[in-house]
């Protein structure tokens, strides 16, 4: 119960998203420097140092500042802002509470400078260089507009001689702390981009490892995989049928020949685009080898798959090759089969592979369905492939 008591306590008082989370308890982390400012005003008051409407002054010019941004914060207003953090403004805004601290603590004022380079310090880690530049001499020139009005208004507690060492001494540790603040966020920027690189080098990485740099088609080996994890899957449910397609362009040799290999890697690529673009989502193509592709069609029979192969052919025959000033009629003959569960990816393959070899004997730009054994017609499927496709055979 207590523990719930607790996560329902944090939420209320830091919200559900985890960034938003980060930001109020860093806002409330820095906010203990209030708290010790507070602490000193109500010691110097108590020894006599201070005036009781002062540190009620002060102290409620405190309260209202934390207040104000925890609910800038907390109602998620921050987020339009380039830095949602809010760094800067919150550390401008606490050093010009402590510059006040300094104008009002009398004796004791010395003690609230610590405070300034504590401020400072919170945000070493997130100002960027410029807003660490802009803390600083926010700071110099607050301080020595603030000395310079006390040495006039009130030169018993504000002498001269100790005005100018404690301006002397702000003037040498604030540019430091900034200067720090300035290298560190040099330092986080190359960083971040050694990691952009990192991941773009990773991306690469596995893209080489399971694309076809040509065509941006699967590969052969990640195709296997996919394969593998179907056939688990089927094996699994055995509901989950798919098909399987081998695709040969025709006569890529003597495109290769008559045009050139750059001309041939244009039909490649074109191939995979124009097939991609008519095809489900939910089905896979990979560049087999050379000018082969397997199609892999899942959750239907061959008969219905073939109808998808049509689409595809039907889409090249619409589209033609535009190149060089050539008009390229790409075709291609395929070997369609169906894997039913209980037999090696290999076995698939393989007929399918004869499926085409058939195809191509036949005069190409064909399609030949191998049902593999066993496997009954779906009448009404058969149907709808011959309406789409003429130049069907069934072996």
């Amino acid at each position: 119960m207590l523990s719930q008591f607790y996560r329902f306590l944090g939420h209320v008082v830091f919200g559900s998203d985890p960034r938003q989370r980060l930001r109020i308890y860093r806002s409330l982390m820095a906010a203990s420097v209030y708290v010790i400012c507070i602490c000193l005003q109500i010691y110097a008051c108590w020894v006599g140092y201070m005036d009781e409407r002062d540190v009620r002054t002060l102290s409620t010019v405190i309260v209202l500042n934390v207040g104000a941004w925890y609910i800038l914060l907390r109602s998620g207003l921050n987020r339009h802002f380039r830095d949602p953090s809010l760094t800067l403004p919150q550390i401008l805004s606490a050093l010009t509470v402590i510059v006040g601290a300094y104008s009002v603590t009398g004796p004791v004022h010395g003690s609230t400078m610590m405070l300034l380079a504590l401020v400072l310090v919170f945000g070493i880690f997130n100002l960027t260089a410029r807003d660490a530049k802009i803390a600083g001499s926010y700071t110099v020139v607050l301080m020595g507009l603030a000395m310079s009005i006390k040495l006039r208004t009130d030169p018993a507690h504000y002498p001269l001689k100790l005005e100018v060492a404690h301006f002397v001494l702000t003037a040498a540790i604030v540019p430091t702390i900034s200067a720090l603040a300035a290298q560190l966020s040099a330092l986080r920027a190359r960083l971040q981009a050694q990691k952009d690189e990192l991941a773009a080098a990773v991306t690469r990485i596995q893209m080489l490892a399971t694309r076809d740099e040509l065509t941006g088609l699967h590969n052969r080996r990640h195709m296997m995989e996919v394969l593998n994890q179907h056939q688990r899957r089927l094996d699994r449910s055995g509901h989950h049928r798919f098909c399987l397609a081998l695709l040969d362009l025709d006569h890529f040799k003597r495109i290769n020949d008559t045009h050139g290999h750059k001309i041939g890697d244009e039909v490649l690529r074109y191939f995979a685009e124009q097939a991609r673009s008519v095809m489900r989502e939910v089905d896979v193509l990979a560049r087999w080898g050379g000018e082969e592709f397997l199609l892999l069609l899942v959750d239907t029979s061959p008969e219905l798959a073939q109808v998808g192969i049509e689409r595809i052919r039907a889409q090249l025959a619409h589209a033609p090759l535009q190149i060089e000033g050539h008009t390229l009629q790409v075709t291609f003959s395929a070997g369609l089969t169906g894997y039913w569960g209980n037999e090696p990816l290999d076995a698939c393959i393989e007929r399918a592979d004869h499926a085409l070899y058939q195809a191509k004997n036949e005069g190409r730009n064909r399609t030949v369905i191998d049902l593999g054994p066993g496997a009954e017609l779906e009448p009404l499927a058969c149907a709808a492939a011959a309406a789409h496709a003429p130049q069907v055979a069934m072996l």
